[in-house]
């Protein structure tokens, strides 16, 4: 969390049971996102990032994503990036 509190604002972290799924939805700020239990497939338009524990993301704003959990659940942590939080 330390490590995300360096570059991100208002950081949390959450978790979600195995084969959860998360629909299709966007932000208006960037997120900086950290896997640190399990795994995350997050779908965009273009493809997917596969996320699992240690792994990072920085998702821009705008842009449409869903997630499906792994078979294991995950725990990540984010907040908003503070270029787009400073906005």
């Amino acid at each position: 969390m330390a490590r995300l509190r360096q570059e991100a604002d208002g950081c949390h972290s959450w978790s979600n049971d195995p084969g959860d799924v998360y629909g299709e939805h966007s932000h208006s700020y960037e997120k900086v996102l950290y896997c640190v239990a399990g795994s995350i497939t997050f779908k965009l338009a273009d493809g997917e990032i596969h996320l699992q524990a240690g792994d990072r993301m920085v998702l821009p704003a705008g842009v449409r994503h869903g997630a499906v959990v792994g078979p294991g659940g995950c725990t990540c942590i984010e907040g908003r990036g503070r270029n787009m939080a400073a906005r």
